[in-house]
């Protein structure tokens, strides 16, 4: 095996195990955990793309396509932005990140949104991953390398109304990935900062709807393809690597039960839209497809080229179910459910919301269930405080000056 072909390895590791985190030094590695953890899930480069990064989503169990539309409405369907009925208004949201095996790794999200007019809305955001501190060692006995690597990304999307019940959006989105800082492994070979770019397309559709149990009621469905764009890798010379790309649908039914109370349910699936690894022997692939395939010939592949067929092909949706009651528009409790066979991941999560004035805070808090009782994702907790200028300026008036 070559230097190149000896990093290349390593640094997929090392993109592998950084989100799981599962090292601070190779000493720290609880091996039957990280295999539990990977499961048979899909690897991708930057998959800090795929965390839910606001605490609303998070406590409905990482469901976010068809809800109603807020400030964080950016990762999940930036079409939602077209029904929002704020002028403008900003969240931010911090997320304390695997904190059942580290103390320093850290997810900040911030997003806002300026509507245009009754029908176009522009938003952006900034999504900002620290790995906190990580020691890079070849051997256990050396005393290793310290790097901070980080990684980030930045969108800009439009929402337009085309009809009083359904809106489209696109999203772009700039990625910056810098797992190394440009340390070597004493390979002669150093690695480099990964960049890429990437875009969303995005559909969303509301209507009230007449039930006579109920004083009003709604539908919504909302449906986002979420990171269409090139691979990437951290070296010249590596493979690069698919992005999370992401197809996410889902729906939400919400009954008015009277003036002061509300009650929507929720369900929403996903898939990752990129080739599942073949079983190989050697270099000859003995189920499965090639994955070496550009990215929209990867996005088709996905549905179909699970190795052991069908029944794994069906493991590869994401479903997940959430409720969340709303009291005067105030006071909100939330709850959810998500189920990932392939990826290892089963949870419950809850959380509340509390709307102070122009203020409101969303706390979420995430239990896992699955067979893992050491699951990295065990008491994630997030928070995220979203600001309404609308409804700061309705409140307080510029008053104009006298003409003397």
């Amino acid at each position: 095996m070559n230097c190149c072909e000896s990093m290349n390895k390593k640094i997929l590791l090392l993109a592998l195990l950084t989100y799981c985190l599962i090292f601070k030094s190779y000493a720290q590695i609880d091996a039957p955990t990280v295999q539990e953890y990977l499961g048979g899930s899909i690897p991708t480069s930057v998959p800090f793309l795929t965390i839910a990064p606001d605490a609303r989503a998070g406590a409905l169990g990482d469901i976010g396509v068809a809800s109603s539309p807020d400030a964080n409405s950016q990762h999940w369907n930036a079409a939602k932005y077209a029904f929002i009925e704020d002028q403008s208004g900003v969240s931010l949201t911090y997320s304390p990140w695997l904190r059942g095996l580290v103390s320093d790794m850290n997810l900040l999200y911030l997003s806002g949104y300026y509507r245009l007019n009754e029908r176009s809305t522009f938003a952006g955001s900034l999504r900002f991953f620290t790995l906190g501190e990580i020691i890079f060692r070849q051997d256990p006995s050396e005393p290793g390398y310290i790097i901070r690597p980080n990684e980030y990304a930045v969108d800009l999307s439009y929402s337009n109304k085309l009809t009083d019940n359904f809106s489209v959006a696109v999203a772009g989105r700039f990625i910056r990935s810098d797992l190394t800082k440009g340390y070597s492994y004493g390979t002669g070979s150093s690695s480099k900062a990964a960049q890429s770019v990437a875009a969303d397309v995005a559909m969303f559709y509301q209507k009230d709807i007449e039930l006579d149990a109920l004083q009003s009621s709604s539908l919504a469905l909302g449906l986002n393809i979420s990171n269409i764009g090139a691979k990437l890798s951290y070296s010249e010379s590596a493979r690069k690597d698919f992005l999370p790309t992401t197809l996410r649908f889902g729906g939400a039914f919400t009954a008015e039960l009277d003036k002061f109370n509300k009650l929507t349910a929720y369900l929403e699936i996903s898939k990752l839209l990129v080739p599942t690894p073949p079983y190989m022997s050697g270099d000859t692939i003995i189920a499965g497809y090639d994955p070496d395939v550009g990215t929209i010939t990867g996005m088709v592949q996905s549905f179909y080229d699970a190795p052991d067929g069908f029944k794994e092909e069906l493991t590869e949706y994401i479903w997940s179910l959430g409720a969340e009651y709303l009291y005067s528009n105030v006071l909100a409790f939330r709850g959810g459910y998500l189920h990932d066979a392939k990826g290892s991941k089963q949870y419950a999560t809850v959380g509340l919301g509390l709307k102070f004035n122009v203020v409101t805070l969303d706390l979420s808090y995430l239990m896992p269930t699955g067979k893992v009782t050491t699951h990295p994702l065990k008491n994630t907790l997030r928070i995220s405080v979203k600001f309404s200028f609308s409804e700061y300026r309705a409140q307080h008036p510029v008053t104009p000056n006298p003409i003397n």
